[in-house]
């Protein structure tokens, strides 16, 4: 499935890259009546490429005189460490350089709805939860970009009757990276979303400047009639909300903070309250499970402002809020033993990333370890007070338990399952409440797994068989009664 282009028919278009997103772009150029030149420098991905019945040529065999434009893979430099030759190619010849979510733009402005979402931290969560809600609440959305499906691969809009008289056409929730804002000339989100600002692949833009500039693309084009929700609890992001502010054809701003700015909107205060400033709506988000700690707090009020203003009442943001599972393997609730609850976050492979999770939840039976990154865990050692015991999993054992040595209880186990089987009987006889077993391992996954989404189901895989130990038991017991 993919969006036919037909604003290219007759056209010409080169596409450079052919993973997800290049492979969807040559289909949906080619299926809106484009003539399309593609080619990957990877034989691999040729390969696939060419399984799926796409025309390969070398870009030195191009027309580029005739092209229209010329679709970048988001991974492939534009300007820093430095070019990529086929940039310079494209430029050479006067050819415009964009991606796949600028195309979808350029085919459904005036017929969609657009909203963007971007930050260094929690822009998939934010991306996942704001399509959520418009579903949840009976809009018709679809969700994708650098979350999910690439954003040539979504459904088109349909010819049928719109949903709700509030909402005359689809809208489309987009999570744009940096890379493809770099990218992106023309697009204009009715909402778009800046989440946060923090150092960040500052080899691909140079330097904080230029990382900011990119994602200051976001906002370029949006006028008076357009909301942009920030994040403001940086300064950084405290001036870009001033600068865009004064600009002229601003579009109009809802500023959103966990951490007290003045000058916020939007407050979610220590306890999780949220109070909207500009009608004196609320909401409670320390009431929703899949929502917890106040990273994800912020993700949480800067899609309330979002779907707000696309017309979704609070009692039905509330409910949403209520049934969203989460993102897998980011925080993500896997399970309930007894009082003890799972937590799946092996999505965090450094330090940075397991921080959230860490300063979530307590006490926690922490099952950290896998292929060490530069720093380990050292920058970790605030949260160290909450962690009942650790339990050290692959290569980073040894070197994270002279970290914990002497600070945090911890034991050596090896295997991710037989971690969560020790973490289980240690957690469960924990006087409080609800002890945690998190798995949040600060590294990556490829001593023991494929990737950090196999690590992941191996952790929930281990959860379940708890369960089913315990089902056997309770069996036994009662055959034995």
């Amino acid at each position: 499935m993919s969006i036919p282009l037909s604003h290219l028919k007759g056209k010409s278009l080169g596409v450079f890259g052919l993973a997800r997103s290049g492979l969807a772009t040559v289909k949906a150029a080619v299926s809106g009546g484009a003539r399309v030149y593609a080619w990957d420098n990877r034989e691999d991905a040729r390969a696939k490429a060419a399984g799926e019945g796409v025309t390969l040529q070398e870009p030195g065999e191009w027309p580029w005189e005739e092209l229209a434009a010329l679709a970048l893979a988001p991974g492939v430099p534009l300007t820093h460490p430095e070019p990529h030759p086929i940039v310079g190619m494209a430029q050479g010849a006067g050819v415009e350089i964009l991606c796949d979510a600028e195309l979808l733009f350029r085919e459904l402005e005036g017929k969609a709805r657009f909203v963007a979402i971007t930050g260094t931290n929690g822009k998939s969560t934010t991306t996942a939860l704001i399509g959520h809600l418009l579903g949840e609440a009976g809009i018709a959305v679809e969700v994708g970009g650098n979350i999910g499906r690439s954003a040539l691969d979504l459904a088109a809009p349909s010819a049928s009757e719109p949903v709700s008289g509030s909402f005359p056409e689809q809208i489309y929730v987009l999570e744009l990276s940096s890379y493809q804002l770099d990218l992106c000339h023309r697009l204009r989100p009715n909402v778009a979303v800046w989440l946060n600002l923090t150092p960040d692949h500052l080899d691909r833009h140079g330097d904080m400047a230029g990382y900011r500039l990119a994602k200051e693309r976001i906002f370029a084009k949006m006028g008076g009639d357009d909301l942009a929700v920030l994040g403001i609890d940086e300064t950084d992001m405290e001036e870009v909300a001033g600068a865009l502010s004064e600009r002229a054809q601003a579009p109009r701003l809802a500023r959103v903070t966990v951490r007290e700015r003045d000058a916020a909107d939007i407050r979610v205060d220590e306890a999780g309250q949220m109070t909207d400033a500009r009608n004196g709506e609320g909401l409670d988000l320390s009431a929703f499970p899949s929502l917890r700690g106040r990273h994800n707090w912020q993700n949480a009020a800067c899609a309330y402002a979002a779907v707000r203003e696309l017309g979704v009442p609070v009692s039905q943001i509330t409910a949403g809020m209520a049934s969203f599972p989460g993102l897998e393997h980011r925080m993500q609730i896997v399970g309930r033993h007894g009082k003890v609850l799972f937590v799946d976050d092996s999505k965090a492979t450094n330090a940075d990333a397991a921080a959230p999770a860490l300063a979530t939840f307590q006490p926690v039976y922490w099952i950290v370890g896998g292929r060490p990154k530069a720093g380990g865990i050292h920058g970790l050692s605030g949260f160290f007070p909450r962690v009942a015991k650790a339990y050290l999993i692959g290569e980073a054992a040894d070197e994270f338990s002279a970290t914990l040595a002497a600070r945090v209880p911890h034991v050596i186990a090896g295997e991710l399952a037989r971690a969560v089987r020790m973490a289980a009987e240690d957690a469960a006889l924990d006087p409080e409440d609800e002890p945690v077993v998190l798995l949040s391992p600060a590294a990556a996954s490829f001593d023991q797994f494929p990737d950090f989404e196999a690590r992941g189901r191996a952790f929930v895989a281990a959860v379940n068989a708890l369960d089913d130990a315990s089902a056997q038991q309770a069996a036994l017991s009662e055959t034995a009664s």
